[in-house]
């Protein structure tokens, strides 16, 4: 019999993405489990335990049993539904959680950790590089085609620059955004686009400063203008691309493409520096929540030749372009599929022979 499994779900389109990613690996039916949050905790944090106060249960899927074998989930509110799952569950029900818990490191069967995440070695913890973001090659040709009467015309190399926004503790605000432009200069030139898009993240003064700096014939999307987003018909189109160092999803998704990726890295908030350096020394302990180290990913992308800092200008954009909707793979998920299988079978085969031996029993 299949084990019953539930992929979890909150409201970030990205962590969905991944955890999607998985289940359509799988080789059991995966059951999808939508959870919508109360309206203080969309973007404020509850305290992290095994709860469901944060969850909207009338508007959210039905959590109730049979409890499953497994559940596979992403973030930190999402996380504390799966704690309080495994709790009706009696403790029986798995967890597989991608990212990092924000404490309770123990509590997951598996943790699956991507290269931005400080996570120590432990025999519950799948280290892997990339995140499990794959940017859909059928939706890229869509875009591609629905804009290709404006993206077409535009004087090559197309260098996109994707813009994200200030997480702590890292800054960005408009002081870094000649530098950003510069750096677009350098590789558009001689005669060729800049395409600035921004992000729902992007604060409203770096828009403003981007505006009023652009260089002739550039483009820029506004992402909180509402107009139609050319994201994706940029991932297709675009000869190279200079992405903010904050963002994890849009730096994956163009890295997985194999175009030329520069990373403009974000400045520590002076406040944050120290706060920084005292975690890092502390964390050991357990003083401190599990971190993200998104410098450690910047790295790993320059290690892995996925990418190079924004001012290095090694690459030439128009050169040795990877085809427009290529998407380079690694043995990443086969890994997590295969532990994940590890952590149910043993479980589903002892369940197969339960019955038979409780038969035996009964006949002496």
């Amino acid at each position: 019999m299949n084990p019953r499994v539930w992929a979890l779900y909150g409201d970030k389109t990205g962590d969905n993405a991944q955890v999607r990613a998985i289940a359509g690996c799988l080789p059991w039916p995966v059951e999808t489990r939508e959870l919508v949050f109360k309206p203080r905790y969309r973007k404020g944090k509850p305290w992290f335990n095994a709860s469901l106060r944060h969850v909207d249960r009338a508007a959210s899927a039905p959590l109730e049993p049979p409890w499953p074998d497994l559940v596979i989930t992403i973030g930190r509110r999402p996380a504390m539904a799966a704690l309080w799952i495994r709790r009706q569950s009696g403790g029986r029900t798995r967890l597989v959680i991608l990212g990092r818990p924000k404490r309770q490191l123990e509590a997951f069967d598996l943790v699956i950790a991507s290269a931005q995440y400080r996570l120590p070695d432990a025999a519950n913890v799948l280290k892997i590089g990339l995140p499990l973001l794959r940017p859909d090659p059928a939706r890229l040709a869509r875009a591609a085609q629905d804009w290709a009467a404006a993206l077409d015309p535009l004087p090559r190399p197309l260098v996109v620059v994707l813009v994200g926004g200030a997480t702590r503790p890292y800054r960005l605000d408009a002081t870094l955004v000649p530098a950003l432009l510069r750096q677009a200069a350098a590789r558009a030139a001689p005669g060729g686009t800049i395409y600035v898009s921004t992000s729902r993240r992007t604060a409203p003064a770096v828009v403003d400063a981007l505006r009023s700096a652009l260089p002739p014939g550039a483009r820029l999307h506004d992402f909180a203008s509402g107009a139609p987003n050319p994201y994706p018909a940029l991932l297709g189109s675009g000869d190279a691309f200079i992405v903010t160092g904050d963002s994890i999803s849009m730096l994956t998704e163009v890295a997985r493409l194999g175009r030329p990726l520069y990373v403009q890295p974000l400045p520590l908030h002076p406040f944050w520096r120290m706060v920084v350096w005292l975690r890092r020394r502390l964390q050991p302990f357990g003083l401190f929540a599990l971190e993200r180290d998104l410098d450690a990913f910047h790295q790993w992308l320059y290690e892995h030749n996925r990418a190079q800092p924004a001012g290095d200008a090694a690459h030439d954009p128009t050169r040795g372009r990877a085809p427009a909707h290529a998407v380079p793979t690694d043995d990443a998920l086969d890994r997590v599929v295969a532990r994940i299988r590890q952590l149910i079978e043993p479980a589903e085969r002892a369940a197969d022979r339960a019955p038979s031996s409780r038969t035996e029993e009964s006949s002496r």
